[in-house]
């Protein structure tokens, strides 16, 4: 193992230590000090992430992607917002999620308490080093950074201010630290880290979740790649097809290199001839259409389209391309989004109650929307203030993650002098 990567393991191991007896007043003073110094050294932040958007730019990165590695002013005054907030929750650690009496007299507490060392291992969007440093260090547990090598310059900054803030509200600065060589060897070292870490979270595309899961020999709470779904029925339509319109636009095309924007647009057959036409009008020239057979025929010569493949409803594009496939019912709908997505937010948009409540109920999703954009699967939005991640998997924490996706328990078992016969 590397000698200074085992030596931040040490030093985080040590820290994590410290910081579980912290308080909550203890804990907040120095995520408030953290979050003034990130405010106080905003321009030196954004002159690192001026210098990683030019490098990505000059690489060939496509340009949703270099979205999510950019910062200005509103994204810090957004990650110093999602800092005030996870201040402002309650904290997670102490509390008392049962209790009873046994009939021998003892008296067991189930209680909340930190993992330990977290890991979290992650592409492009710097404001994940904030967001997770700050979840981790309310949760009572230091965390050990590892961004991708596009955003090196943007993290080193912010890590520096927040390490300077925790230490200047009289916090714990080595809780939080980041890996900074660069070299993939280090996240095998991380992966491989039994003993020193305590949980891993990969955050990013289907190859580094893929790596990461195959090969860490420390727990994985696997966060997910979004191939996410919107399935348009005629109820919908019939009153709201310009809301609907809308809703698709906005999923697709608010944000479209992110994990909760939609990939697949699935249309009733019923419903082609109504929504198609429009929609490839507030479309062209926004977003690219693949479109299988029957939604190609509804726009005539209106519009250029790609024939859909099946590759097409297998891939997350985090592009500005949007997949068009006809299904003649719910229960299509249903088996479609079962067998290509990823477990991750997915959408109907119907005024049928039946098909609402079969989609809901039959749909594996850590998020599920009636009517509504899948672009709101997010901590912030949720009201976490930050995230860890979104959760795919299905033990421990699902969905969006925040303070309690970094407890587990503990059981306190009070007696007096008890014996097991």
């Amino acid at each position: 193992m590397s000698n200074s990567l085992e030596n931040i393991f040490i030093s985080l191991k040590q820290a994590q230590k410290t910081l579980a007896d912290e308080n909550r007043a203890a804990k907040d003073r120095a995520l408030a000090a953290a979050a003034a110094e990130i405010d106080k050294n905003r321009a030196q932040i954004l002159e690192a992430n001026a210098r990683d958007t030019e490098k990505a730019r000059l690489g060939g990165m496509k340009e949703s992607l270099v979205d999510r590695l950019f910062l200005n002013d509103k994204r810090i005054d957004g990650i110093i917002e999602g800092i005030d907030i996870v201040i402002k929750q309650e904290d997670p650690i102490g509390k008392v999620q049962a209790g009873w009496a046994l009939p021998n007299g003892l008296k067991v507490e189930k209680v909340t308490v930190p993992v330990g060392v977290a890991a979290i291992i992650y592409e492009s969007r710097p404001n994940v080093t904030a967001d997770c440093a700050a979840l981790a260090y309310k949760a009572g547990c230091s965390i050990l950074l590892r961004g991708s090598s596009s955003a090196l310059e943007s993290n080193r900054a912010l890590v520096k201010a927040i390490k300077a803030g925790l230490a200047n509200g009289g916090g714990t600065a080595d809780a939080v630290a980041l890996a900074e060589s660069g070299s993939r060897d280090e996240v095998d070292l991380i992966l491989k880290a039994r003993g020193y870490i305590d949980v891993v979270l990969p955050r990013g595309g289907h190859e580094l979740i893929r790596r990461v899961v195959e090969n860490a020999r420390v727990p994985v709470i696997e966060t997910g790649e979004g191939n996410c779904h919107i399935y348009v029925e005629p109820s919908f339509l019939q009153t709201d097809i310009d809301r609907a319109i809308e809703i698709i636009l906005n999923a697709k095309l608010q944000k479209p290199g992110v994990c909760n924007a939609v990939e697949t647009l699935l249309v009733h057959r019923e419903a082609l001839a109504a929504l198609m036409p429009k929609l490839a009008e507030k479309i062209a020239g926004r977003a690219e259409l693949r479109c299988d057979a029957a939604s190609k025929a509804c726009l005539a010569d209106r519009l250029a389209v790609k024939d859909a493949t099946e590759e097409d409803w297998e891939t997350e594009f985090l592009d500005n391309i949007l997949a068009v496939k006809t299904v003649d019912s719910c229960d299509d709908a249903i088996t479609h989004i079962n067998k290509y997505g990823t477990k991750h937010s997915e959408a109907i948009l119907t005024y049928d109650l039946r098909s609402a409540e079969i989609f809901r109920s039959r749909i594996d999703a850590a998020c599920v929307y009636v009517n509504a954009s899948t672009r709101f699967t997010d901590g912030g939005q949720f009201g976490f203030g930050a995230e860890l991640g979104i959760s795919t998997q299905k033990f421990h924490a699902r969905g969006p993650m925040g303070l309690e996706a970094l407890t587990t328990i503990k059981y306190l078992v009070t007696g007096c002098g008890q014996i097991r016969e």
